[in-house]
């Protein structure tokens, strides 16, 4: 099989996409794994195909498999990436409306820079120092001292499985500070099995979950991934919700190349 694919990456956070809108990729769960390993494979975060929808606003559907093979909920880097995509292949310019496995997505192109708009969240589920919310995908957000000397790995892995998490096949986990007014953060994605670059869906968590901590007051939010910068902005709706979300950032392409198995 010989498969022409692109390497984008979205602060850090990167990404196989294929041009699927004649149907040629067959999704298989141990090819995908095999063309996302870093060793034997193209190596990425994910696989991300770009295929036709059949809702008349859209420009193109986008399908997200985990790095793991396996087809997954939203990514927000991932679909920053596939709106830059769309339009280095000439289809969409400066807009983009796009249907993913969590609704209608709408972007706006600015040069490297792709500025998407995230799924509402109706709740937001707080305690003192952690919180639950889903942004497109699940996330467990904790905040923690020193989130540059803090074993996000094992930390991770492990609230990633807790046993309330079981039901939705494990969570997300991001450790967040806020510093000088600026939220930092790292994630640890299920599916990679590992701590990211930078999680687009986390980030827009992270921003939620400190704006309702009352730990950052201004909006839009600056956020600092391992990957590079972000910035988040949205409304706050009564006591535990957000709408209006966006999620904004580079979205780069990286290189492309054809994949032969």
């Amino acid at each position: 099989m010989d498969l022409h694919f692109y390497k984008y990456q979205g602060t850090g956070n990167d990404f196989v996409l294929i041009d699927n809108r004649k149907s040629s990729f067959k999704n298989d769960t141990k090819l995908i794994k095999k063309i996302c390993d870093r060793r034997f494979g193209v190596g990425s975060d994910g696989l991300i195909l770009l295929e036709n929808s059949t809702m008349d606003l859209c420009d193109f559907k986008m399908v997200y498999f985990n790095a793991d093979g396996n087809e997954s909920t939203m990514c927000g880097n991932g679909g920053r990436c596939i709106v830059a995509f769309a339009k280095h292949l000439g289809a969409v310019e400066s807009e983009a409306t796009f249907e993913a496995v969590d609704g209608l997505h709408s972007a706006i192109i600015k040069g490297d820079s792709v500025n998407l708009k995230m799924a509402d969240v109706p709740t937001v589920n707080m305690s003192r120092d952690a919180s639950f919310l889903d942004t497109g995908s699940p996330h467990h957000v904790a905040f923690v001292d020193d989130v540059y000397d803090f074993d996000v790995f094992t930390q991770g892995r492990r609230i990633r499985n807790l046993p309330n998490y079981k039901a939705i096949k494990g969570a997300n986990v991001n450790f967040i500070k806020v510093i000088d007014d600026v939220l930092h953060v790292r994630t640890y994605e299920r599916g990679v099995e590992d701590e990211t670059f930078s999680c687009g869906t986390g980030v827009t968590a992270a921003a939620i979950t400190a704006k309702m901590s009352n730990k950052i007051d201004q909006l839009p939010i600056k956020v600092v991934t391992k990957g590079g910068d972000l910035e988040v902005d949205f409304e706050i709706e009564g006591p535990n919700a957000a709408k209006n979300i966006w999620l904004k950032g580079p979205a780069k392409l990286v290189f492309e190349g054809d994949y032969y198995d």
